[in-house]
């Protein structure tokens, strides 16, 4: 049996190229011929469909794998195309990084050249520049310890023959960071002791250089410069109260004189005694880093901004004549304000038509307070150190007159110590004038009190007051009823009867008080007192002590002017027979010119050569 069948092409269908196979197609059978076959003819369908159900598989399978083939030749093509692009990255980012290279070797090359060439100009022919490792040590001034080395490559560069020798100093950054703002300062040097590779500096190069924090390796780039001497500088304080310093400019010149440089927005600071001022460089002519070695330089300084925060230095606030100010201290404490005795008032009160009064009173029943006095150049009266001083209870007053020899022209303090509790007080100087009808009543009471001497009279035998004979009866019989004399020695103070139990006499010092007062005359003028120099006295020889035995205490130099410590007694005996403090020996060892003949001589021997040379008195 033949089977016709009439082979249709399905349009979807492909064939494989690759493989040689031609499109599938389905096999019906004729419709005429289904009478031909008859019963077999269901047969040969069932047969014809399961072909053509293995060839749709066959076609499916076929079409899944030329999928499949597609897809890795795109995913092969994608992976080539991005290989090619990576590879043209990296290509462009290695020229990229040589160029750079290139670029940056020439500007590295170009900023040395730049460098050198500023080096050379900045310093005038020479050429220093080292990166040190910075380490600090406790000096005064600004100037620095370099290593020998360096000492050797400023020689051979002829840097001694230029005059005194000035460094920039900056902060040196690693990693090749560069910071927006370079912090530098600039020094002089005092010795080439230190070990190499270091630099050390003081605590004003240090502080003005690490301002913020410490750096974990601090190196410094130290670069040999030239500078002008200075004309003019700005500064201002960042406390309150360095103008109130008796001659300041002198105390700033003995601060300058440990320095060789200046340098724009640095921190000078400056000591005087326990007190320590900072102040700031706002402006320097004739360019922001000047020299200050032998040169003249006119100076302006100019208060703080704004009020200091946390400020725990004493601060002298003005007091205007007859105007109180009140305010409250506690226990312990030290309040302190100034006045001025200025020529027109220093003429009455030498004339004895007036006089100065301080007067003090304290609110509070249970606190008390005291007062001290001084006149500058003691800024700070304590109980160790002042003029004049009240430790009544209740109200306290202070009498400047003519009869006084401390009292003269110039400021003066006024000390308000808190003895006891929280007090609020209230405080004023006044100008007292004493009326002209004073002297006449005291010479009228004379006149009166030595005619009376002509009546006769007869001693008390009680109060040993003299009384008028016909009145003695009289006077001694109330007399002994109602006071009865103090019998401690030296004393003999007449006291009402009701008075005596509250009349006492110090067991140390045998003055008289109220039972009230002695408790607070043994603290303060028996109690023993440490002086920062060691010794222990009692307030009275502290005093005396602080005055003219400390070593400790402040003296006013007759040399550079500055309140410096007095120190210990000179080591040359020609200097201890002129009376020259420690200070005083060394500070009068500088020499000036003569103004005569213009010779450099000591300070300390200007007078004898004066004499000797020159016959001037």
């Amino acid at each position: 049996m033949v089977v016709v069948a009439v082979i249709i092409a399905d349009e979807d269908d492909v064939g494989c190229d690759e493989h040689n196979y031609n499109p599938w197609f389905r096999l019906q059978v004729p419709r005429d011929k289904k009478e031909e076959y008859g019963s077999n003819y269901e047969m040969w369908m069932e047969s014809l469909e399961k072909m053509d159900f293995e060839l749709r598989r066959a076609r499916e399978k076929l079409e899944k794998e030329q999928k499949d083939r597609k897809e890795k030749a795109r995913a092969r093509l994608d992976r080539e195309r991005k290989a090619k692009q990576e590879a043209n990255r990296q290509r462009e980012a290695i020229e990229a990084s040589q160029r750079a290279r290139r670029i940056d070797a020439m500007e590295a090359q170009l900023k040395a050249d730049q460098q050198m060439e500023e080096n050379i100009l900045v310093g005038r022919g020479i050429s220093f520049n080292r990166v040190l490792e910075a380490l600090p040590f406790e000096g005064s001034g600004d100037k620095i310890k370099l290593p020998p080395s360096c000492f050797n490559d400023l020689s051979s560069e002829g840097a001694f023959d230029k005059g005194p020798l000035h460094f920039q100093l900056s902060v040196h950054h690693q990693n090749n960071s560069s910071p927006s703002e370079t912090i530098t300062t600039h020094a002089g040097v005092l010795e080439f002791t230190a070990d190499e590779g270091t630099v050390i500096i003081p605590p004003h190069i240090w502080n003005n250089l690490y301002s913020k924090k410490d750096p974990i390796t601090p190196l410094i780039e130290v670069k040999y410069v030239w500078l002008p001497k200075g004309t003019y500088a700005k500064l201002q304080s960042q406390e309150l109260g360095f103008s109130d310093i008796p001659n300041h400019k002198a105390v700033l010149e003995t601060t300058l004189r440990q320095h060789a440089t200046l340098s724009q927005n640095d921190i000078l600071t400056v000591k005087h005694g326990v007190l320590t001022y900072h102040l700031h460089v706002l402006e320097l002519k004739p360019s922001p880093s000047v020299s200050v070695l032998e040169t003249d330089i006119e100076v302006d300084i100019v208060g703080p901004d704004s009020l200091p925060e946390n400020n725990t230095q004493h601060v002298l606030k003005p007091l205007t004549f007859g105007k109180p100010e009140s305010g409250i201290i506690n226990q312990g404490d030290y309040i302190y304000y100034k006045f001025t005795i200025n020529d027109e008032t220093w003429r009455k009160i030498s004339s004895g038509y007036a006089e100065i009064e301080v007067k003090l009173d304290s609110e509070a029943k249970d606190c008390d307070t005291d007062l001290y006095l001084s006149r500058h150049p003691l800024l700070f009266p304590s109980t160790h150190q002042h003029g004049w001083s009240s430790h009544d209870m209740g109200s306290k007053n202070l009498v400047l007159g003519s009869k006084d020899h401390n009292v003269g022209i110039g400021g003066y303090s006024v000390g308000v110590y808190g003895f006891k509790g929280t007090t609020k007080y209230n405080v004023i100087v006044s100008i007292q004038d004493i009326p002209t009808t004073n002297v006449s009543q005291q010479g009228q009471q004379s006149v009166s009190s030595s005619s009376s001497s002509l009546v006769d009279t007869v001693e008390c035998g009680n109060c040993k007051h003299y009384i008028p004979l016909r009145t003695i009866g009289l006077h001694e019989a109330y007399c002994r009823r109602h006071n009865v004399v103090c019998e401690h020695d030296g004393c003999g103070v007449v006291l009402r009867v009701e008075e005596v139990k509250n009349h006492v006499h110090c067991v140390k010092c045998g003055l008289a008080f109220h039972c009230r007062e002695i408790e607070k005359h043994m603290k303060v003028f028996h109690e023993p007192l440490l002086c920062p120099c060691g010794i222990t006295l009692e307030k009275t020889q502290m005093v005396e002590h602080q005055a003219s035995e400390c070593a400790l205490r402040l003296v006013t130099c007759r040399f550079c002017g500055d309140m410096v410590e007095a120190g210990t007694l000179a080591v040359d005996v020609r200097d201890r027979l002129k009376g020259l403090s420690e200070h005083e020996s060394k500070c009068g060892s500088r020499t000036a010119p003569c103004d005569s003949c213009g010779r450099a001589v000591m300070l300390k021997e200007m007078d004898i050569h004066q004499i000797a040379v020159h016959q001037k008195n």
